[in-house]
């Protein structure tokens, strides 16, 4: 765990040193606040807003009182992360597991710096772990160690599943980010609840040994969810063209749900550098709350 913490740490500090030396001027977090929460109440003055009006302190009898707010800055960030069989493929180290452990744990240290409460719920096709949601480095240490330690129970998918555990287990609104390679269907309804309900990114992960197979004639694929090995033709033009399309589909469906939800959506290549993406995601999210 050593070794893995230095990297994550390491990854950490460019996110952190990017954003400074970046983004001056446009935020000054990772994690920017998304909403309003109370801060007081003040006599009412005219050309305020009659809907602010606390009627429950003016009915006291002492004048017509306001309800003032701030920004909120503390968030609670929950990942809500893919941990079935499909997310173990690629090579040693750099599997689709790999990249959403790591950027689960960067970004659970980046949320902990800023004052955040983390949590996570992994999933599979049932919850395969709940961790609270907390605050302090000691919780993100927690998180990321529970989360490199985790053996699934099972190895099958169920993105709606995974989604219904979070929608009934973070009630507060929170940013909510979803890692998973998406290989599932029938998740759509739950997903714009999601969206609707918190401050949801989605993050698809992806590998290409998924769409550009070798030209290796017929071969045997072992299917780590089903367990059951399949003989395919990988030289057939039918079954590349199968292959990409599935996947090409997925993806820009995914990528249009996001945008009609408006949720935040990011592809990561397990055979790129993650950190130069994230930090586009962060500027993209943080100018559209100060545009918002």
């Amino acid at each position: 765990m050593k070794e893995i913490f230095q990297k994550i740490r390491k990854y950490e500090i460019r996110i952190r040193k990017a954003v400074k030396s970046q983004m001056q001027g446009d935020f000054h977090s990772i994690f920017k606040g998304s909403g309003l929460e109370f801060d007081d109440v003040r006599a009412y003055q005219y050309g305020d807003d009659v809907r602010s009006i606390d009627w429950h302190v003016t009915a006291k009898g002492h004048g017509t009182y306001i309800k003032t707010f701030k920004e909120e800055k503390e968030q609670t960030v929950f990942f809500l992360v893919d941990v079935s069989a499909s997310q173990q493929i690629g090579k040693k180290g750099k599997q689709k597991i790999d990249i959403t452990n790591e950027i689960t744990s960067v970004l659970s240290l980046s949320a902990v710096k800023e004052g955040s409460s983390v949590g996570a719920i992994c999933f599979s096709d049932q919850k395969e772990k709940y961790i609270k949601a907390g605050k302090g480095e000691s919780q993100a240490y927690q998180l990321i160690t529970s989360l490199y330690k985790l053996v699934p129970k099972s190895k099958r998918t169920s993105l709606n599943k995974g989604i219904e555990s979070c929608l009934n287990l973070v009630r507060r609104k929170s940013i909510i980010i979803l890692i998973s390679d998406f290989i599932d269907e029938g998740y759509e309804r739950n997903l714009k609840s999601l969206a609707k309900r918190h401050d949801l990114v989605v993050l698809h992960i992806f590998d290409q040994r998924e769409t550009k197979l070798p030209r290796l004639g017929i071969i045997p694929l072992y299917d780590k969810e089903s367990e059951k090995t399949i003989w395919v033709n990988t030289s057939s033009a039918h079954f590349r063209n199968k292959i990409a399309n599935k996947y090409g589909g997925n993806q820009n469906k995914l990528k249009e749900l996001c945008q009609k939800y408006e949720a935040n959506y990011l592809r990561i290549d397990t055979e790129e550098d993650y950190v130069p993406q994230l930090i586009k995601l962060f500027k993209v999210r943080n100018l559209s709350k100060k545009n918002g």
